[in-house]
């Protein structure tokens, strides 16, 4: 007897599911094991369901399918990935040169059938080959006793290097992160200032500014952050910051 391929559905479009649960019912040894309207949700039921491949659709709400894919990868076993879009010339490209495979709608049985017996999971190359499709993410992905915690961009009060971890802060509590400090900088500028070259901090956290003696008695300008106790001293370099706030 075969093995039974499980399968979760993602797209933010109730025919588009239903027309690969059709198509997908016509393929022996087949299990859907969850549906799901956007990249949050998918990744939600990816947690419980563990499925052995994932249908995204690109264009989603709340979380696309290419951040979708990239927050999969800390999955345990990791799944594989097959798009799904309407023709995008830029993503078809990408995919193309990169051997990621896709699915182009509408989705016909005789390639869908091609595609699950080829799928495979997406390597570090690929990934990073999608970032110049995607927008800016609306979550990091946390990998925290063999779970994924999706924490939102905008409930992150700073972000802080600590040797090979940077340090996610919300009001609530703080996360490890194995990503550059750096990287993130460069992906969300629009919302973080650099206070420090270990630190990063949220705009709209900023309370405003203070000085304040350091170890050796000099003052030193600090950031005061909305929700948490603790303040971030700023650096010389970054103090015009504090003459234009």
């Amino acid at each position: 007897m075969s093995q039974i391929l499980k399968i979760l559905i993602a797209d933010d479009e109730a025919p588009a599911r239903n027309r690969l649960r059709d198509l997908l019912g016509d393929i022996e040894n087949i299990s859907i094991v969850a549906e799901a309207k956007n990249g949050k949700e998918a990744l939600d039921f990816a947690a419980e369901s563990k499925p052995d491949l994932m249908l995204l659709g690109i264009r989603m709400p709340l979380m696309d399918g290419l951040e979708t894919a990239q927050h999969a990868q800390k999955l345990e076993p990791k799944p594989n990935i097959i798009f799904t879009t309407a023709y995008d010339v830029y993503a078809i490209k990408a995919f193309d040169l990169n051997a990621i495979d896709y699915l182009l709608k509408p989705i016909r049985l005789e390639r869908l059938q091609t595609a699950l017996d080829k799928a495979h999971a997406l390597q570090p190359k690929q990934i990073e080959a999608l970032r110049p499709l995607q927008k800016m993410r609306t979550h990091l992905s946390i990998h925290e006793r063999g779970r994924i915690i999706l924490v939102p961009i905008n409930e992150i009060v700073y972000l802080r290097a600590e040797l090979k971890y940077v340090t996610v802060r919300t009001v609530e509590r703080e996360y490890l992160l194995e990503e550059s400090l750096t990287n993130l900088e460069a992906e969300f500028n629009e919302h973080f200032l650099r206070l420090h070259r270990n630190c990063l901090v949220a705009s709209q956290y900023i309370a405003g500014y203070e000085k304040r003696a350091d170890e050796n008695n000099d003052a030193q300008w600090h950031a005061l952050l909305k929700g948490v106790p603790e303040t971030i001293p700023i650096s010389r370099r970054q103090q015009h910051l504090v003459r234009q706030h």
